[in-house]
């Protein structure tokens, strides 16, 4: 509540507690079908999430769509941020994991929507 979310870092300790320790512990239990629903269902009504990961994906994609729709383009400078976020940097990666056949289809589906260009040198000379 204090701190506005429930994504508790790894090394955090509260009241010296490992508050981050545990939640890492809740959610390999969740992951493995081990954790109680009532224990689930009280954890998602402060706000955890299960996968940061993913979280962090959708985070930067909203704000890949913002900058789409103010710039009319998804091509943005690899040393661009929003909201704090290096998006130029996220993009590029999303890049090079798309190089790497890394990229889940239906990420390269969601950023090909919005405008994403793989390769600048193919679409110029392509």
């Amino acid at each position: 509540q204090r701190e506005g979310h429930a994504n508790v870092v790894y090394s955090h300790k509260e009241e010296g507690v490992d508050l981050g320790l545990w939640l890492k512990k809740q959610r390999t239990r969740k992951k493995k079908g081990k954790l109680n629903i009532s224990l689930i269902e009280r954890l998602e009504d402060i706000g955890v999430i299960w996968d940061v990961l993913k979280e962090q994906w959708e985070n930067n994609y909203r704000l890949l769509v913002n900058f789409q729709q103010r710039e009319g383009h998804a091509n943005v400078p690899q040393k661009h941020k929003e909201e704090g976020v290096n998006l130029g940097k996220w993009l590029d990666g999303q890049r090079q994991q798309k190089r790497k056949g890394e990229l889940d289809i239906s990420l390269e589906e969601r950023l090909e929507e919005v405008g994403v260009i793989w390769s600048f040198f193919k679409e110029q000379w392509g």
